[in-house]
């Protein structure tokens, strides 16, 4: 051990936090009371949106980041959920859409005017219909466009296809216990799992099978949580049998013992684990707690390396982890946090001090940017692709976003909807037979009645220029 280096040495060991200065909080906020163990804010580069409590349904508020200072209480807000709202999660490729999930057992989909709102929001671009009991997770795809996952109360895991409002994938026998959280790995080919069962469980979903799980990850009877890795590890938090708080490394090739597993602490809120894939760094806020603690992750031992904790007073309620994009690079800015309290939401800076103005390449490796790099149906047949990378050297300018259109299939086209294979093979044939024979016979009709009017048009044709030709002797 004398001969490890006391200090490892790392450009983030100096990491630091600090919280903006009160003008530049977000005040007179009622955020949800509601006992889930969601972050209740999901921020992007343009947008900071906040569940709130209502009055008779469910809410969240959408502020420009710029908003900031008091809230006026009758602010608008996104409001078409009869129960309250659990989950929300901007998607990836589009910064003006937003997804939420809701006690009413639905998912619902938004689109937010591009400066804000200026009247309450309470029509969704499209209503995903398909949980039995309340719903939440939701979580966008992380390089297919309009694909969204969505997990509820009801043990199931829905992946819808936004674009046409279907859903395509349904996996309801895998999980026998609530679900905790639901994370995709990288480039979206596979999910992994929290269950209260203590499992965690890595899902091809479009295989629909389970491809490695984990029992008793920590065992302790406390929620945990799972979150992919850019190299494909999984990184777990949890409690011990004797209530200490734990984060554990696993190989999904090889479950049977973690990489890594460390002790924390004896709090009992639950650990939120917010993941930079560009420098490896994970941010843990516990619920209630006042603390962020972040780790570095690298291949040699001990692999999980404990960086530093920001601290401050007040406890946490939820948490918004900002994506790259939206950081300041000019500052050497890695990370910003929206922490909720009470009744405001205050931003939180985490830095690396650097003496040159210059643009650090290295602390700012291309990041995930916001163009898609695949379309949804290419998804769902089985193609996979990494995030489409962007360079931050000149910081990162939105850029205009198409609308959100949403194209509902003829019932009369739609597959079997049921997911499972075996609702598939015994799917009613003979309606399937019928129509397709109703089809058949339109199409017949349709062809035929095109082939007269052709006719008639190439009749027409010949008569027209047979007139003209006499219409030119006249004129000569």
């Amino acid at each position: 051990d004398t001969m490890r280096r006391v200090v490892r040495q790392s450009k983030f060991r100096h990491v630091f936090g600090q919280a903006v200065k009160n003008d530049q909080c977000y005040d007179d906020i009622r955020v949800s009371r509601v006992t889930w163990d969601s972050s209740f804010c999901a921020v992007n580069p343009r947008f900071v949106a906040i569940i709130v409590d209502a009055s008779g349904g469910g809410a969240f508020l959408v502020l420009p980041l710029h908003k900031t200072g008091r809230i006026d209480k009758s602010y608008p807000t996104v409001c078409g959920h009869t129960g309250p709202v659990l989950d929300i999660d901007w998607c990836p490729h589009n910064d003006q859409v937003i997804a939420s999930g809701s006690e009413d057992c639905t998912v619902m989909v938004w689109q937010i005017p591009e400066n804000g709102l200026t009247l309450s929001l309470t029509e969704p671009v499209v209503v995903l219909e398909g949980h039995s009991k309340r719903v939440g997770i939701v979580a966008w795809h992380p390089t297919a466009r309009n694909v969204l996952l969505s997990a509820g109360c009801d043990n199931a895991i829905i992946i819808w296809n936004v674009g046409t409002g279907e859903a395509l994938i349904n996996l309801d026998d895998m999980h026998v216990d609530m679900i905790y959280n639901v994370s995709w790995n990288r480039n979206g080919s596979l999910i992994c799992t929290a269950s209260k069962d203590k499992k965690v469980r890595v899902i091809d979903p479009r295989k629909q099978e389970i491809v490695a799980e984990k029992e008793k990850t920590h065992e302790g009877a406390r929620p945990m949580r799972a979150i992919f890795l850019a190299d494909g590890n999984i990184f777990t938090t949890g409690f011990s049998r004797m209530s200490e708080r734990q984060l554990a490394l696993w190989n999904p090739k090889n479950m049977e013992e973690p990489i890594a597993l460390h002790e924390m602490d004896t709090s009992n809120g639950v650990l939120l684990p917010f993941y930079d894939p560009d420098t490896n760094i994970i941010y843990l806020c516990g619920k209630g707690d006042s603390s962020i603690r972040y780790f570095e992750i690298t291949d040699e031992s001990p692999y999980v390396h404990y960086l530093n904790t920001f601290s401050s007073k007040e406890p946490q309620r939820g948490m918004g982890f900002m994506p790259k994009r939206g950081l300041d690079v000019n500052k050497c800015e890695i990370a910003r946090f929206f922490k909720l309290h009470e009744r405001k939401c205050e931003p939180i800076i985490m830095t690396v001090p650097r003496k040159s103005d210059l643009f650090q390449d290295d602390l700012y490796p291309d990041t995930a940017g916001p163009e898609a790099a695949l379309e949804a149906e290419e998804w769902f047949e089985g193609k996979n692709a990494d995030p489409l990378l962007i360079s931050l050297k000149h910081g990162y300018i939105p850029g205009k976003n198409r609308d959100l259109k949403v194209v509902k299939k003829n019932i009369l086209d739609n597959k079997p909807a049921g997911n499972k294979k075996t609702d598939l093979i015994n799917a009613p044939r003979k309606a399937a037979d019928a129509s397709n024979s109703q089809n058949d016979a339109k199409l017949e009709e349709i062809l035929k009645e095109l082939k007269s009017i052709k006719d008639t048009i190439s009749n027409q044709d010949e008569r027209i220029s047979k007139l003209e030709q006499q219409l030119a002797k006249i004129a000569d």
